[in-house]
């Protein structure tokens, strides 16, 4: 039996990585998904890739309008939102005396006020239909922790472990399910960039960071998307029902809580 049989999803930053791995093992396990994203090509190439279960749409989570629209295409297309999946985000590094305020915005634009303001749009849309709702937001194990040259990242991800715990509490009164997923290393084109800033600021050459930190993972390697989605289609699911405000580790071992 599939497990989100005739239910919707919206995913932010679906075009590649996360995103679209989460969009696949949905439309796998019976859902239906709109592949959101500020890269309407790549959101276009998965909806493709997954056929009539998939609808792509432009998606910029730091401009309203852009978020307001994709609910009600969303809605239009479909019916109705089921879950929720906030997974676009950007990654920064620097120094603590190199932090420019304009990439500082840039990054809680995008992670925490995207998260919360496309969290409360799709809200919105889940209590006036009244039938409750899955909200999965994503974290990561840089918000468990400080690092060195990446303040402002780590900061961002906190942030979205502790709007999950309030959203989470606020909003199970109305039978969503707010939770998140924190994921460790991950290999793709996201965990290239993060290479690149520290081959900047460590002197180490392209890929030698990613190895040094996959190597360390206790599983014994680097975590794929692939890795996620059994968490991502469970919190998704009514077997998440009685889970509430969590932020899950899903990091081959890196970190407990």
């Amino acid at each position: 039996m599939m497990r989100l049989a005739g239910k919707t999803a919206l995913i932010t930053g679906a075009a590649r990585g996360i995103g679209r791995a989460f969009a696949k093992a949905y439309v796998n396990e019976g859902a239906r998904v709109a592949i959101a994203d500020i890269n309407i090509d790549g959101a276009r190439d998965c909806a493709a890739e997954l056929g009539e279960h998939a609808i792509a749409m432009t998606l910029d989570v730091t401009d309203q309008v852009s978020i307001d629209c994709a609910v009600s295409h969303t809605v239009a297309e479909f019916g109705h939102i089921d879950i929720l999946v906030n997974n676009a985000a950007l990654f920064t590094a620097a120094p603590i005396v190199e932090i420019d305020r304009g990439h500082y915005q840039r990054v809680f634009d995008i992670n925490v006020a995207g998260t919360l303001f496309t969290m409360q749009a799709v809200a919105r849309h889940m209590i006036e239909r009244g039938k409750g709702g899955k909200i999965i937001n994503m974290a990561s194990q840089a918000g468990r922790r400080g690092e060195p040259l990446v303040a402002v990242y780590c900061a961002s991800k906190a942030a979205i472990i502790s709007l999950t715990q309030s959203a989470g509490l606020n909003m199970i009164q109305h039978g969503i399910n707010v939770n998140a997923i924190s994921p460790g290393v991950v290999e793709g084109e996201h965990w290239d960039g993060v290479d690149a800033f520290f081959a900047k600021y460590e002197n180490k050459i392209p890929g030698q960071k990613k190895q040094e930190v996959g190597a360390a993972v206790p599983y014994g390697r680097i975590g794929t998307p692939d890795d996620l989605t059994g968490m991502a289609v469970f919190l998704a699911s009514d077997a998440a029902d009685y889970i509430v405000a969590q932020t899950y580790n899903v990091d081959g071992g890196q970190w407990m809580s």
